[in-house]
């Protein structure tokens, strides 16, 4: 397949808000495609490389290359020529580099360049394209689309399974089971408001705590022990305490879900960015493992005795649960089995209000008779967590991509210093309607000050009312803080920026995590030291929070 054809579906992705138009593209593109073309393909849509970070950036690719006039470059020479840029290191390896991007931009048209370049750069934008792609792989292989979404759930790779699928058909999705030692995506909560609005959206459920820790997935095949993360990456030698709790339990074959957290001193649950530091470290776990202990408590069974459980009802895997695990280990709940009792919803809530006294996050709320959806943010698991709110000024913009293009989206957010300054907390381009976008986009058009292109700077006016999750430590920003999950919730234009909060207050609203690894800080393009706009999750190399 030419790569000529990926950029122009690309190009017709991004610029289409209907799902359905989106999936028709993509459905003739992987129909077009070969087999082992495909995992290609759905990497390079989603704006992911294969070969990870290959060390190429804005110096290197703002130098113009005269564009091949007709179109040769194939999505698999592209990739070629990928691998090799990735393979390039040692002394003389800045010069081989540009060397090999001159090459490959010469070989690409310009389309295909202008692909490349943001390929190349993190800046390709589809919105939700890894749904949508599953989707177009499914009308192009003519399976349903729920079959593959639950291979694809079980097997934890759209790639993989788009291969088998394309090259087999329909049959193939038979073979992708649970498997223990192969990890699946875990199965997410949407939100709610508080948890008498979670208990009377999901009927009889249970209340959990909810604990701001590492979500992690133990496998046990005989004396063979797995842990995983969230996003599926292998953590095993870096967790001894999960393994030797898991060696303890009775059963020898299962699949647990479950939370790593820690405790400080003086018995409280760890900040997440000490755990996520803790977890992250890959040298010396003996060192960092007596620094900081590590606990899991698990919440949900997947599997059990060579038996698959996702289909069982919720209560049916606790009970299952139970038996394998220990009180110790297992989350603490409440049962509310009749959710228009109202003694009973106010006990949910008197449990939640203790869970936060605890120091957790929050609770979820989970209906009894649901079964586990790996990889799906289900309507029958809602989280309840407090909104912390601030008013903070706008001090740049950066321009939109996909269905956001020609708008000034993702803001740069401060606090009022003492000096009169702004203290810079974090990035948000979530929470806002197409409505928000355009008022910001021509109202921060009227405070500019400078444009390269990328970032737009303004006179700091513009005060937002922003609702955010919590607080970590930050070296990337002055004030030594950024905020958690950050959204906007609306445009304060009538008030003035010296009214916004103050960096002292935002300090008092609550302790903040010790910073960590780059790759342990908040995820999914929230706000944060790495919030860029809307772009499509990328493959996990860390622990991320649920």
């Amino acid at each position: 397949m030419l790569l000529a054809r990926l950029a122009e579906v690309s190009h017709q992705v991004a610029a289409t808000s209907a799902r359905s138009r989106k999936t028709a593209a993509l459905a003739e593109l992987f129909a077009a495609a070969t087999p082992d073309e495909a995992p290609l393909v759905i990497a390079y849509l989603a704006g992911r490389l294969p070969q990870g970070r290959i060390g190429i950036g804005w110096s290197t690719l703002s130098e113009e290359v005269p564009p091949a006039a007709t179109a040769t470059l194939t999505v698999r020479g592209t990739d070629e020529a990928l691998t090799a840029l990735a393979g390039v290191a040692g002394p003389g390896s800045q010069g081989e580099r540009r060397r090999l991007v001159r090459e490959l931009m010469a070989a690409a048209t310009a389309p295909e360049q202008r692909f490349l370049v943001r390929l190349l750069t993190g800046e390709v934008r589809q919105g939700a394209l890894d749904a949508v792609a599953l989707e177009g792989v499914a009308l192009a292989a003519a399976a349903p689309a729920a079959d593959v979404r639950r291979a694809v759930m079980l097997e934890g790779s759209l790639p993989r399974v788009a291969r088998a699928l394309l090259a087999e058909g329909p049959a193939a999705l038979e073979r992708f089971t649970l498997r223990v030692g192969s990890p699946v995506q875990p199965m997410l909560a949407h939100t709610a408001r508080s948890v008498a609005e979670a208990v009377a959206a999901v009927g009889p459920c249970v209340v959990e705590e909810k604990l701001d820790g590492i979500r992690v997935q133990v496998h046990r095949a005989g004396d063979t022990l797995r842990v995983y993360t969230r996003s599926l990456d292998d953590i095993t030698g870096r967790l001894p305490e999960v393994v030797a709790a898991a060696r303890d339990l009775p059963g020898d074959r299962f699949v647990l879900d479950g939370e790593v957290i820690a405790f400080d001193r003086a018995g409280r649950p760890a900040p997440f960015q000490e755990i996520a530091s803790r977890v992250g470290s890959r040298t010396d776990v003996a060192t960092a493992a007596a620094a900081l202990p590590v606990s899991a408590v698990f919440f949900d069974l997947l599997a059990a005795g060579g038996e698959t459980l996702l289909d069982r009802p919720g209560h049916e895997r606790h009970a299952a649960l139970a038996r394998l695990v220990p009180e110790p280990l297992r989350v603490r709940r409440t049962v509310v089995a009749e959710p228009d009792r109202p003694e009973l919803v106010a006990e949910a809530e008197r449990f939640f209000a203790d869970t936060l006294a605890r120091g957790h996050e929050g609770v979820l709320v989970k209906a009894l008779d649901a079964p586990y959806s790996a990889g799906r943010r289900g309507r029958s698991w809602l989280k309840v967590k407090p909104v912390h709110t601030l008013d903070l000024v706008v001090l740049a913009a950066e321009w939109g991509h996909g269905r956001r293009t020609g708008t000034l989206s993702n803001l740069h957010l401060g606090a009022r210093a003492a000096d009169g300054s702004f203290v810079m907390l974090g990035k948000t381009f979530k929470g806002l309607t197409d409505a928000m976008l355009q008022w910001q986009t021509e109202r921060l058009r009227e405070l500019a000050v400078s444009d390269d292109g990328f970032t737009v700077r303004v006179r700091p006016e513009l005060v937002v009312e922003i609702a955010y999750d919590g607080l970590q430590r930050s070296t990337r920003y002055p004030g030594g803080l950024a905020l958690r999950f950050a959204r906007v919730l609306r445009h304060r234009p009538d008030k003035p920026a010296a009214e916004a909060d103050t960096i002292e207050r935002v300090r008092e609203s609550g302790p903040a995590a010790s910073s960590g690894p780059a790759s342990a800080g908040p995820a999914g393009g929230d706000a944060g030291p790495a919030g860029p706009d809307p772009a499509g999750p990328g493959p996990g190399t860390g622990p991320v929070p649920d």
